[in-house]
């Protein structure tokens, strides 16, 4: 916890007792400090604990499940790409190993640039636009290996304009 900056202590110290009187807070405490801070490192977990009495184990167990959780930092942009049996019979593996290649990065890293995390993702419910991605909520549909270069370089162009 010695890690934390006093600011972020106060803060998550106070998202724990937003939550207090809930019968069962852990999740809105979590999805709380996740949508606050991107992420949950195991420190904030520790912190979760000390102010809760939940053991960290129990914690930790919540995070890693979850997939929406996450124990380190994510890009800007957050790549999922659908591996979903549609999406796949269609190519999205192809897709995958391309961002792969391109960003340098496995499912499930983010960039050293700290701009892209890329994500595997089981379905996104877009079967009929197979194989689709989604970026920061934005789907993709019917991408092709040769466009996936194009993407890249569209948010890349952004953060030049930025």
């Amino acid at each position: 916890m010695e890690k934390l900056q006093a600011k972020a202590v106060e803060q998550i110290t106070e998202i724990v007792h937003r939550y207090k009187d809930e019968e069962t807070p852990l999740m809105m405490i979590l999805e709380a400090i996740q949508s606050e801070y991107g992420y949950i490192p195991l420190e904030v977990q520790e912190l979760v604990s000390s102010l809760t009495g939940v053991p960290v184990a129990e914690i930790y167990g919540v995070v890693t499940f979850y997939s929406f959780f996450s124990l380190t930092p994510k890009g800007k942009y957050v790549i999922g790409v659908c591996l979903g049996t549609a999406c796949y019979v269609k190519g999205s593996q192809q897709v995958m190993d391309k961002f792969e290649e391109l960003l340098g990065i496995k499912p499930g890293e983010t960039s050293a640039d700290g701009l892209f995390t890329l994500d595997a993702l089981r379905c996104i419910g877009a079967c009929g636009i197979a194989p689709a991605l989604s970026i920061n909520g934005k789907v993709y549909p019917k991408v092709q290996v040769s466009q996936v270069k194009d993407i890249i370089n569209e948010y890349r162009a952004k953060e030049g304009a930025n």
